[in-house]
């Protein structure tokens, strides 16, 4: 007849419901002890018993309520006040609720005298109540509630990823701003070319038709686009000078990249083992450093599987950060490539305008349309060129695996 230490006949039950046959249980609890290591751990990862049979032989066996870690727990502060996370990790029990003058407390081994010494000596109250709990799981209270450092700590590292997130959002929000902004000042830039439109076609028609009934709607057509001018002009000065107008385009770089380099605190991936040809913008860099953090870990206990996902919405969330800096960058574009676009209509249209009629009181107009051309596409080019170094370099964006 088969042997077994106090701890292993703590899972006898197993042998009865059919989940082990003794010989298993023996090996496992052999294994446990060759290398050092709890035998809970054995049975769930080379025997894959489930942790709720686990849990709920040991209730069994105790006669008491078994409890699993779960992050979520709103333990009381008063509770962890003074606790010392290693010698709760050698006697492997944490305080978990407190109701009026009673406080439950998870423990492994919920009959050790030892155990309930140590909580009368850390843990005021008139009644205690022992439930039963894996040694992994308490392991994961001590490290979530008692505030180790960042990467250690479940909670920590969440809230960490949490604030980045936000300051993430905060940017494309901004960024989004600078967009609207830029959409706004090429609506600005659709009137301009309409008050031109007008300038130019009243222009022609009054050096053909000089004289006749009609003459007075070409200077009212002139006013009308000299109207509408000065109207899309003012919205885009406003846009130019307002205190959200869009940064240069190096400062859009820098600041997406200041967002997105919190994964070199969070996401410890030595290795992946991608190649990866260096970009020749930082912008491109930045997408294609993403890529070595588009994993998801599925790690024990299931429950902490929430702080790997949480960590793989920061990685989408750069992502979108990235994607939103080129969104902004390529609306720049668009609005300087209008520019330069309508520019260069305009001033053509005013050397032909005073090439085919010649210089009289009305080369103003093409005078004003030649100018108005050169200074848009001056303008425009200021807002394309710094942009179109990346047009080669966009990386694809990495899909998780």
């Amino acid at each position: 007849m088969m042997t077994y230490s106090v701890l292993a006949e703590r899972y006898l039950l197993l042998i009865e419901w059919g989940v082990l046959n003794g010989e298993q249980l023996h090996a496992a609890e052999t294994t446990a002890i060759a290398r050092g290591i709890e035998l809970e751990r054995v049975l769930i990862k080379e025997y894959s018993v489930p942790k709720r049979i686990l849990l709920q032989a040991l209730s069994e066996y105790y006669n008491r309520p078994f409890v699993e870690y779960d992050e979520k727990m709103p333990i009381p502060p008063e509770l962890l006040s003074g606790l010392d996370g290693e010698r709760l990790s050698l006697s492997q029990w944490f305080p978990i609720i407190k109701d009026g003058g009673t406080v439950a407390i998870a423990a492994n081994n919920p009959e050790d005298p030892a155990v309930l010494s140590e909580v009368r000596k850390y843990i005021r109250a008139g009644r205690y109540e022992f439930w039963v709990a894996l040694a992994e799981d308490i392991q994961w209270f001590i490290q979530d509630f008692l505030h180790a450092k960042p990467g250690l700590l479940i909670g920590t590292e969440r809230t960490g990823l949490a604030f980045w997130r936000n300051t993430m959002a905060h940017w494309r929000t901004r960024l989004a701003c600078y967009r609207n902004d830029l959409a706004k000042g090429r609506t600005g830039l659709a009137f301009l070319r309409w008050g031109l439109g007008f300038i130019a076609i009243s222009d022609t028609l009054m050096r053909t038709h000089k004289f006749g009934s009609m003459f007075y709607l070409y200077w009212i057509m002139m006013a009308a686009g000299f109207f509408l001018v000065i109207f899309g002009l003012s919205d885009y000065l406003k846009i130019r000078k307002s205190r959200m107008r869009p940064p240069e385009h190096h400062t859009l770089v820098e600041v997406t990249s200041a967002t997105v380099h919190f994964l070199e605190n969070y996401h410890f991936i030595e290795n992946t083992g991608r190649e990866i040809s260096t970009k020749g913008t930082m912008l491109a860099r930045l997408g294609d450093f993403l890529s070595d953090h588009c994993t998801i870990l599925y790690p024990s206990p299931s429950s902490r599987e929430r702080t790997h996902l949480a960590r793989e919405r920061n990685v989408l969330a750069a992502q979108r950060t990235v994607a939103a800096c080129y969104r902004t960058i390529y609306a720049r574009a668009r609005t300087g490539l209008a520019f330069i676009r309508t520019g260069v209509s305009f001033s053509s249209v005013g050397f032909g305008l005073m090439h085919y009629f010649g210089f009289s009181l009305l080369t103003v107009f093409d005078s004003l349309l030649i100018t108005a051309g050169i200074l848009m596409v001056t303008d425009g080019i200021l807002w394309y060129m710094p942009v179109r170094k990346e047009q080669s370099e966009i990386p694809r964006c990495p899909v998780p695996q």
